[in-house]
Formats: C-alpha cells, sequence, structure tokens
C-alpha cells in the first residue's frame, strides 16, 4: 500500500482467501483491504493516538437515512452524551478531493448536523467547523485535539 501523510502505526494485516484484510480495531473485525480502507484505518489511529479521540466514541460505517435511501457514513465522532460531533469522509490517496466530496458529506450533514466536517485522502486533510447562525463553514488549519472540539 501506498505511505500516507499519516504516522504509521501497527495495523495487523491476514490473508482470507484472494483477499487481503485489515483489522478494524472501531468493528472488531477484519476487514477488506482497499486503498480507501487504508486511508482509514491510518485515520482513525491518527485521530485516536494523536488528536486523543476516545475509541469508543467513534464508529465506522455509520448508517443514516437521507431522502428515504440508506447511506453510511465512513466515519462518525460522538461526543460524551452520544451525540454526533463530527463526520470523516475518506477517499483513495489516487482519489482528488473535490467540490462533489464536499456535497456527499454536506448531505450526510444534513442528517446528523456535526460541528466538524473532516475529508482525507491519507495525502491531503481539511477540516471545516460549521457556524449554523451564519449558515457557513470555516476551514481550519489543523484538525483539533478531541478536548478542543
Amino acid at each position: 500500500m501506498i505511505d500516507l501523510n499519516l504516522p504509521s502505526y501497527p495495523y495487523k494485516l491476514k490473508q482470507a482467501k484472494d483477499k487481503i484484510l485489515i483489522f478494524d480495531d472501531l468493528r472488531n473485525r477484519y476487514v477488506s483491504l482497499s486503498p480507501e480502507e487504508w486511508v482509514r484505518q491510518h485515520f482513525v489511529a491518527y485521530l485516536a493516538n494523536e488528536k486523543g479521540f476516545p475509541r469508543g466514541l467513534m464508529g465506522n460505517e455509520i448508517s443514516l437515512t437521507l431522502n428515504r435511501c440508506n447511506r453510511r457514513c465512513d466515519t462518525v465522532v460522538y461526543d460524551r452524551n452520544g451525540k454526533p460531533l463530527c463526520i470523516v469522509e475518506y477517499k483513495a490517496p489516487h482519489v482528488e478531493i473535490t467540490q462533489k466530496t464536499f456535497d456527499q458529506i454536506a448531505r450526510y450533514n444534513m442528517v446528523l448536523q456535526v460541528d466538524y466536517l473532516l475529508v482525507s485522502n491519507g495525502l491531503i486533510h481539511y477540516c471545516c467547523r460549521m457556524d449554523y447562525l451564519r449558515n457557513s463553514y470555516t476551514f481550519l488549519p489543523d484538525i483539533p485535539c478531541y478536548n478542543d472540539l
């Protein structure tokens, strides 16, 4: 897999028939290793290990219903009361982050109404703080630590 602009961590891989699997700490199981999954696992480890995000307050592949269609958020981070606080959307490293990516996460946010949106392809990371009073958002220079959210 490609080197990412994220710290390395002691990931676990295994072979299952013709697939390589990576262990997902949040789902507590092995999942198929795709380029996007490689980004997800590294980014979750970064949030937990470097930014102090509690693993127990993060979930991968969280289902939601949008316009009567089932969708899945890549990662949702919750506050200590169980309210969604942050949505994270991942793309594979070779996928450029475009307006379409932000439109996708904004649609998810119509349901969850979180304070922070994060987007990463493992090489470039964006963090936006929502301002619902002004109906706008601000790009932050860095991803805040969990206790600063």
